[in-house]
Parts: C-alpha cells; structure tokens; sequence
C-alpha cells in the first residue's frame, strides 16, 4: 500500500477504461437493494420450504453475524494488509485497500461494488452451503447482515461525527488510518481488537 501521502479530499483513478472504472464505486443504497432481499428470501425460504425453526433461524442468523465479525477482523489484518513484494501484488493490494487508505474520505469506495461483492459473496455461500447444508439459509443471512452492518458503519465513520456512544469505534479507525495502521483492524467491533491486543493506545491520537 504504498503512496505518497494521505489525501482527505479528491478520488483515485484505478482504471483508464470508463466502465472497469465505474464498477470500482458503488453508494451504501445500491449495497442495500441488493443484499436486503437475499437476506429475507433465504430467512422466509428456509421457514417455508426447509422447516427450518424459528428459534434455529434466529441461532444461526446471529452465529453468522458474529461469524462476519471475525471474518472482518481477519481479512482486514492479514489480506488487506498483507505485506508484499512484487509490483503486480502491490498494485493488487492497492486496488483492494491501499487505495482507501490514501483517500479516506472517497465515500464511492467504502463499500465492495456490486460485481466483485457479489462473486465473492457467492463463493462464501457455497462453502458454508458444503460444510452445513440448508442451514446456510439462516447462517448466511447474518453474515450479509454482518457485513451490511460493517460496511454502514465504515461509511458513518468516514462521513459523520460520532455519536456520544460509538466514539471509540471512531477513534479506532481513525488511529487506523492516519497513526497506526498495523492496529485498530476491526471496523464494526472492538471486540477482536481486544482479544488479540490489536486496539490502538490513547496516547497515539
């Protein structure tokens, strides 16, 4: 993630072609319209058609949601920020995150685009499908739901003034970008930032 400096205003072009550029941006609405309805139809389909229980949807929905909590922590530690060697690896890692970091502020990049989310959003599904069958119908739903939750609160982050009750997440990420960037890794949660001694000191702001 190399670049010469943090920039709190104007946007990066990672593409010269128009479209590939387009699909690089995406607003929280699109994200909304599209994962929203996933969420409900594989909650009423897997009550409907799979006898799945109420009681089971809401275990394995909120299973999930703390399921995406690590992943988010996970993903954010070791592959966005993963340390690389080779320019196409650094280009790679650049498009994937680098590029936020230098633009913070860029509120057409706080969320994956629709296409790319939707291939890897797809391929999770299908894994967890192999290892837990139909109870991937309430499990995924509170992943999407966690990663609703994380993208929404990265966009609050970048774009609003905390409220009283969420200032340490605020904190956090801010420490992340400009003061400490090998801390402060989860966006959504402390709570993995806690557990492995990852959050950042008040005596870094």
């Amino acid at each position: 993630m190399e670049f010469d400096k943090i920039k709190n205003k104007g946007q990066a072009r990672l593409f010269q072609n128009e479209y590939m550029e387009m699909m690089t941006k995406t607003h929280p609405v699109v994200i909304y319209a599209l994962y929203f309805p996933i969420i409900i139809f594989m909650l009423y389909y897997g009550a409907a058609y799979k006898g799945i229980a109420a009681s089971t949807e809401a275990l394995l929905f909120m299973s999930g949601a703390l399921f995406w909590s690590i992943f988010e922590y996970v993903m954010h530690r070791y592959l966005f920020h993963m340390i690389v060697e080779s320019p196409k690896a650094k280009k790679f890692v650049y498009t994937m995150h680098g590029v936020h970091h230098e633009f913070p502020r860029d509120k057409e990049r706080l969320f994956m685009p629709p296409v790319p989310s939707l291939v890897v959003a797809s391929v999770i599904f299908l894994i967890m499908y192999a290892i837990m069958k139909w109870s991937v119908l309430s499990f995924f739903p509170g992943f999407l739901f966690g990663y609703i939750v994380y993208g929404s609160m990265h966009f609050a982050i970048h774009a609003f003034a905390p409220p009283k009750f969420l200032k340490a997440l605020w904190r956090n990420h801010h420490l992340h970008h400009y003061k400490a960037p090998e801390k402060g890794f989860g966006v959504s949660s402390v709570l993995w930032d806690i557990v492995f001694k990852t959050v950042p000191k008040k005596e870094e702001i």
